[in-house]
């Protein structure tokens, strides 16, 4: 008889754990044997969603390695330890490898066990590929769920290379008979990782319905768009200088003196990302995926319907856009972590409104002017006096306080800024709006002794900023909690897609090609095409057309469009930038002050460390490399 236990064995070369993690969906029962886990379609389904289960927390600042992990966002130091997010320690430069934070390797220090949802999937595969097996199942059925797993396989892969670089790759479990040397498996090449993943996914693609069509019990299942967006994911991250002759790891090689790396730079990447991109979005709009736009019957300005659009895109629930929204990760706890205390009904109410995860001064300043272009390019915006004092007019009432008195960088900014962003002086519209518009509508205003200011020694925003992309527009804050309509993480929508192919057509020299798919991201902000804006508003008016300019431009959609999405952690790494963008200090609002003056001055509140090329990859847990000894140290740890 197959006892699980003896499935459950400890891998030796990988040191998994075998902790488990919280789903909202079934789980297996406590049964004794694999013969029972599948023998009927109602058991098998709960092992499917055990393979579920070990997706990460992207939903949660604790779960998540993007969301705190880079210089997006921030908190206060804590006082009682209850927000020490494992991160945001990445974040401040304190990875180390006794005990990495984020530890997905192990399955510890903040991370998921990822190596055991990659054993879980293949005995799932194992099992349900058996027609011998699950009787009950008809073929159909059969094949998707054999795609799901194929998919999760991947997915699971793709997390591990994007943090690791080379990894262990796990087609199949190891027999339970195997010796102790056949578990201490060496880690692949990166171009053998890649390849690996991308010909799973085309398997898995070829299995998964085109769409959700039982979306009361299905919603948040993976389909074929899903597995050819996550290929295009794929291959643009291989393609990227991190992964793709990089001279720093031109050395790096197992103790059998494999190249892990490839040191010679491949074009062809960037041709495979294209054609991965191509298929992907052919795929999702053939499913009716499409930019999510905001329609109500309450009279609201343009203005508003423009920033509510760029809100739901992410906070809406199963909205057009999302072509994966993961239903077991759901945005709840967070969006109170983002809240401020706009209802002053409940002035003292820090469990609904937490202000907990907040933005920093710094990444504000990547949105760009009114006229598309960044602030510090646009011949008319006075970057120099950003920081002088300025009242808001009748003109900028949707976005601002009337007669509000506030810093001039919170004056003519694009619409993606005042929807992702609250500040002193800004302006939050929520579906329930006192006075039932976009006109006298919740406010927030921060310095001290007004009503969003510290009010204790735990809750308060520690820049002056809030997170108000995260919020879903119809929570209500109530006199001790919040009421919240939670929203699936959207791990994948239609404008990253879009995104990746501009990139990847400028990579290859269709720059041109390029701007359509950047411009229809534009225009759902409301701004005019990337080759209008820059002609007539930025003191480089030509730098669309070069690629290094263009390239420029695009990396910075991507940093403005995905904030606070957990992308900038990853594309400040594929790209090689982090160097540059990790090594400044964090800013906030001097939030202590009473009067503007004194307000509207940069804090600093950390300065952040990136060391190159250490901090790119990373590192194993020091002891795996003791059980282990064909393993080798990512460079620099």
């Amino acid at each position: 008889m197959k006892n699980i236990l003896r499935y459950s064995i400890l891998f030796i070369s990988l040191t998994v754990s075998l902790t488990a993690c919280d789903y909202l969906d079934l789980v297996p029962d406590n049964v004794a044997t694999l013969d029972h886990a599948f023998a009927n379609r109602l058991e098998a389904e709960k092992y499917l969603y055990t393979c579920y289960s070990y997706l990460p927390g992207q939903n949660s600042g604790f779960g998540s390695i993007g969301l705190l992990g880079a210089d997006e966002l921030w908190t206060y130091h804590p006082q009682n330890g209850s927000n020490n997010y494992p991160a945001l320690e990445i974040a401040k430069g304190n990875q180390n490898i006794n005990d990495p934070y984020m530890n997905c390797w192990d399955g510890n220090n903040g991370g998921q066990s990822i190596y055991r949802a990659i054993r879980d999937c293949n005995i799932f595969l194992e099992n349900v590929s058996n027609p011998a097996k699950v009787n009950d199942l008809d073929p159909v059925m059969r094949r998707r769920w054999i795609g799901e797993a194929q998919f999760l396989k991947a997915y699971y892969h793709f997390y591990l290379f994007r943090m690791y670089g080379p990894i262990v790759l796990l087609p199949k479990n190891h027999p339970v008979t195997s010796s102790t040397d056949e578990f201490r498996d060496k880690r692949a090449p990166v171009d053998e990782v890649v390849t690996y993943i991308s010909a799973l996914l085309d398997t898995a693609a070829t299995n998964l319905p085109d769409a959700i069509l039982n979306r009361s019990t299905e919603l948040g299942r993976v389909t074929r768009p899903a597995a050819l967006m996550l290929k295009a994911k794929l291959w643009v991250t291989a393609a990227s200088p991190l992964f793709n002759g990089n001279p720093d790891y031109a050395n790096f090689v197992d103790h059998d003196g494999v190249h892990l790396f490839n040191p010679t730079v491949e074009q062809v990447k960037w041709d495979s990302a294209v054609a991965a991109c191509e298929i992907a979005i052919e795929a999702a709009h053939e499913t009716g995926v499409r930019l999510y736009t905001f329609s109500t019957f309450a009279r609201l300005s343009d203005t508003t319907i423009i920033q509510m659009g760029i809100r739901g895109a992410v906070s809406e629930r199963w909205n057009s856009e999302l072509i994966w929204g993961l239903s077991g990760r759901a945005a709840t706890d967070l969006q109170k972590d983002c809240m401020a205390r706009l209802d002053q009904q409940f002035p003292l109410n820090i469990w609904g409104a937490k202000d907990l995860i907040n933005p920093t001064l710094n990444i504000s300043h990547l949105f760009y002017s009114d006229h598309g272009v960044p602030m510090e390019e646009d011949k008319n915006f006075n970057y120099s006096g950003r920081y002088s004092l300025r009242s808001a007019g009748a003109d900028e009432r949707y976005n601002l306080i009337e007669g509000y008195q506030t810093a001039s960088i919170q004056f003519n900014r694009e619409h993606r800024y005042y929807a992702d962003l609250a500040f002193d002086g800004s302006v939050w519209y929520m579906q329930n709006s006192q006075s039932q518009s976009d006109r006298n509508t919740w406010t927030v205003r921060a310095k001290k002794g007004q009503p969003q200011s510290r009010i204790g020694a735990n809750n308060y925003s520690s820049t002056g900023l809030w997170t108000k992309k995260l919020v879903n527009w119809k929570l209500v804050i109530t006199q001790t909690d919040a009421t919240v309509e939670g929203y699936p993480w959207p791990e994948m929508r239609l404008a990253d897609l879009y995104l990746l192919y501009a990139e990847a057509l400028n990579e290859v020299g269709r720059g041109m090609d390029a701007l359509p798919w950047v411009d229809q991201i534009r225009a759902r902000a409301g701004l005019e095409g990337v080759q209008d804006s820059w002609t007539n508003y930025s003191i480089q008016p030509a730098k669309f057309s070069s690629q290094v300019g263009l390239r420029e431009i695009i990396q910075r959609e991507r940093a403005i469009e995905l904030m606070f999405e957990g992308s900038r952690f990853w594309d400040l790494r594929r790209w090689k930038t982090a160097s540059d963008e990790l090594n400044t200090g964090i800013f906030g609002w001097n939030i202590e002050q009473e009067s503007a003056t004194a307000y509207y001055h940069p804090r600093l509140l950390y300065s952040q460390h990136f060391i190159a090329p250490r901090d790119y990859l990373f590192p194993l847990k020091q002891n795996d490399l003791v059980v282990n000894p064909k393993l080798v140290q990512n460079p620099g740890w």
